[in-house]
């Protein structure tokens, strides 16, 4: 079972309309606001836990256990990354490393992942 603990958030506003986008990774974007993902293995600021419409502020999780919704298989224990729709996959070649798989998942399931701050190129 999925769960959330250990966290560190942030409050943002969003630069984009961000209602339908709880456990989606976000990117900070310009003027200090945050976006969907919206490019496959991209480097981004956490993952949506409290959503709102476009300049609105949101709640963003840094680092720590956090849910997000895979976007295809994901693999426990496995580096995970973002796809272009903000949710979590196996990383491949090159993808930003945003965390790791903390349980099993497939695509439109809500998983656990320990989200890092900073990830790094998976190789």
């Amino acid at each position: 079972m999925a769960t959330m603990q250990s966290r560190d958030t942030r409050t943002f506003v969003a630069g984009e309309d961000l209602s339908a986008a709880q456990f989606k990774f976000v990117t900070l974007e310009a003027g200090n606001v945050v976006d969907l993902a919206d490019s496959a293995g991209e480097n981004c600021v956490g993952v949506l836990l409290v959503e709102g419409a476009a300049g609105r502020a949101v709640t963003v999780v840094m680092t720590g256990s956090v849910m997000v919704e895979a976007g295809g298989t994901v693999t426990a224990g496995g580096a995970v990354a973002t796809d272009a729709t903000g949710r979590a996959v196996d990383a491949t070649t090159s993808d930003i490393i945003m965390g790791y798989a903390r349980e099993t998942g497939v695509a439109a399931q809500v998983i656990e992942i320990e989200l890092l701050q900073g990830g790094n190129a998976s190789a």
